[in-house]
Order: structure tokens, then C-alpha cells, then sequence
């Protein structure tokens, strides 16, 4: 990454300052798309707690994904 040496202190602040924004996008439509707020994104932003913050949302159950349990169907045939 040698070209990163070489920009000015200003293009190097514009330079992250895209890439956590397009992070910050992209976590908060990940959350949204599971179901959860978009906030959780903000969590990236903390040292430490970014590890956390993915560790408890990756096992945390996905209330889009899981769904509400549907019944099984009687043996009887009789949906009612």
C-alpha cells in the first residue's frame, strides 16, 4: 500500500473518511435487511466493542430470518 504514504494528510482523511462511511452504510443495511435497527452499525465506530458488537450480532437470533413458527400440520387432515 505504498500509495498511502505518499498522499497528503488531507486526501488521507478523505480517503478513510469514505471507506467507514460506505462500512457504516453497508453494516446498517446488513441490520436492517436482519431485522434489527441500523443503529447496531454505530458500534463499529468503538474499539473493542466492534469485536463484541459483530460476535453478539452474528449469534443473536435474526428475527427476519427466524420467522414466527407456523404450526404443523394435523394428521387429520382438518385445518381447523
Amino acid at each position: 500500500m505504498a500509495f498511502i504514504n505518499d498522499l497528503e494528510p488531507w486526501q488521507l482523511l478523505l480517503f478513510i473518511s469514505v471507506v467507514m462511511t460506505y462500512s457504516m452504510v453497508a453494516a446498517g443495511w446488513v441490520a436492517a435487511k436482519a431485522g434489527r435497527s441500523p443503529l447496531w452499525a454505530l458500534l463499529l465506530l468503538v474499539p473493542y466493542l466492534n469485536v463484541l458488537a459483530v460476535w453478539l450480532f452474528a449469534y443473536a437470533r435474526w428475527p427476519f430470518v427466524d420467522g414466527p413458527a407456523t404450526p404443523a400440520p394435523r394428521p387429520d387432515g382438518d385445518d381447523a
